[in-house]
């Protein structure tokens, strides 16, 4: 009865001290990537990333032959697009929040995954003829403290999706 009082004991102590330590860990993580997309306006790649239906042409998610797209609603005029992506039995959902010729906002909602605040940025370069688009992924995190480790990986995890999408939107505006 003594080794298990002293390991309960031990248990929730290791148990408190893990919460307290991932209280310190930030409830928003961001994860940043950017690619330079040469001889194109930013209207242009505005106009290619602010329409759900044009990922299609670059994005991987939308290439994926098992998935079920439905898109719906205006591109920049009236911010009211939605699309539903059925991919394995998981939903995610994007809807558009807020386009113009500078930022593209979206919300990324996937069925069992916090949602993930997303702004794409057009920001011409000193360079003429390029502009660089930068993806910018914020995810909300709860306070479980599995959740804010987890929040520690989220760059490793997520990062190269992100970076696969803007490479396909890059050769895609190149070549075409």
């Amino acid at each position: 009865m003594r080794l298990f009082k002293a390991f309960l004991f031990g248990i929730t102590g290791l148990f408190v001290i893990i919460t307290l330590f991932s209280l310190l860990i930030p409830s928003r993580v961001m994860v940043s990537r950017a690619v330079v997309i040469h001889d194109m306006t930013a209207g242009e790649i505005c106009t290619q990333v602010a329409n759900f239906e044009n990922w299609q042409n670059w994005h991987p998610i939308f290439t994926i032959d098992s998935a079920k797209i439905n898109c719906k609603g205006s591109e920049i005029a009236g911010s009211s697009e939605t699309c539903i992506i059925v991919n394995r039995g998981k939903e995610i959902n994007l809807s558009l929040i807020a386009a113009d010729t500078t930022s593209i906002k979206f919300l990324f909602k996937a069925t069992g995954e916090n949602d993930v605040e997303n702004d794409i940025v057009i920001v011409p370069t000193e360079t003429k003829n390029a502009i660089q688009v930068e993806w910018r992924a914020v995810t909300k995190l709860h306070w479980y403290p599995w959740e804010k480790f987890y929040g520690i990986f989220i760059d490793q995890l997520t990062g190269n999706s992100y970076d696969q999408a803007l490479h396909g939107l890059k050769d895609y505006l190149e070549k075409n």
